[in-house]
């Protein structure tokens, strides 16, 4: 099958530090070229594929400080994908509701990942506009806000990773957070179960530039406690034995996660995952098993006095049967078929 794969080009694939859409889609792509289709990958031109490489920019828009408005070539991008739709039998789209008008000129079939959170308003006005594009989700939490809309919605795919690049870790005395600074994100709950449990905890994350005010005033003086440390954002290389050593995962979110990525990545290295029962959490963790979910600080401190029951070998196998690649492209697959043969949806 001759398909078109579409990134957002905020980071190049696969990403060089932060950035989880463009690594699934790396690992996507990736498979489906190993599985014989034919797969151009429209992406910054810094992107690393053994796909055919089409790109509108030479970097990664986060790397290039040159470039001030971030519409103007994902316009271009979409414009090269669909001036060309005739070359596809299908085309996947993974940034969000940009190309759906585009999408709807072209007879070829066209399916869109969303990644993004959906509880947004303006989302209600664009989603009940296009209810006739074919959606993919990356958890069925992530649909609740759209429930009352009659859309078309493809499956849910949930995110796959390559299991080999996360050795299992024997873990350590330590407690992780990895991601990115932001109100939402909460490492400031992570802070207090920390301190409160009297366990060390190891921050990496990046701080986007309009999360630095939020950085400075609210979290950089939590700071200074001996049992914090900030070590900042980290790449893929260091992630297996970051995440690896550690007692286990803190996830204290405060908005509905569409998936979280970092909770796979850190029940593959064996390490459980502690995590606050929004969005997509329920689906991911598997309580005594993966790790716990619990709410409030007590709660959460109390969780983690209980990591040394999870096996973490159980841990990994289970991060193994639900969330390979293989899995996550053979579902994708299906999908294609479907697309492809104009089958019903649903």
């Amino acid at each position: 099958m001759r398909i078109a794969q579409i990134s957002p080009l905020y980071e190049r694939v696969p990403p060089m530090l932060y950035g989880g859409t463009e690594r699934v889609v790396f690992h996507l792509v990736e498979e489906l070229v190993r599985r014989g289709h034919d797969v151009t990958l429209f992406a910054s031109g810094d992107s690393r594929t053994t796909a055919d490489l089409v790109s509108p920019i030479a970097r990664a828009l986060r790397l290039d400080h040159d470039v001030t408005d971030a519409l103007a070539p994902h316009v271009v991008l979409l414009s090269e994908v669909f001036e060309r739709a005739e070359e596809f039998d299908l085309i996947h789209c993974h940034v969000d509701y940009l190309a759906f008008p585009f999408s709807r000129l072209v007879p070829t079939p066209t399916v869109h990942t969303l990644h993004g959170r959906l509880d947004l308003p303006h989302l209600q006005m664009v989603m009940r506009h296009f209810d006739d594009v074919p959606l993919v989700s990356i958890s069925d939490a992530q649909r609740h806000p759209l429930e009352h809309l009659d859309l078309t919605w493809a499956g849910t795919v949930y995110h796959g990773l390559p299991m080999e690049e996360y050795p299992m870790g024997r873990g350590g005395e330590y407690l992780a957070f990895l991601g990115r600074i932001s109100p939402e994100k909460r490492v400031d709950l992570a802070i207090a179960v920390a301190k409160q449990a009297g366990i060390p905890l190891r921050i990496a994350a990046k701080v986007d530039p309009a999360d630095r005010p939020y950085f400075e005033h609210e979290i950089e003086p939590l700071l200074g406690d001996p049992l914090v440390q900030f070590v900042g954002e980290i790449g893929e290389a260091e992630k297996p034995e970051f995440l690896g050593g550690a007692m286990g995962l803190l996830f204290p979110i405060d908005w509905p996660e569409p998936f979280g990525l970092v909770m796979i990545e850190a029940m593959a290295c064996g390490t459980p995952v502690v995590a606050r029962p929004c969005g997509s959490v329920p689906e991911v963790i598997t309580p005594g098993r993966t790790g716990f979910i619990a709410d409030s600080i007590d709660e959460i401190v109390a969780a983690v006095r209980r990591l040394d029951r999870i096996d973490r070998t159980a841990c990994r196998q289970e991060a193994e049967a639900r969330f390979s690649v293989a899995q996550m492209v053979d579902a994708y697959d299906a999908i294609y078929e479907k697309l492809e043969a104009g089958a019903p949806l649903a």
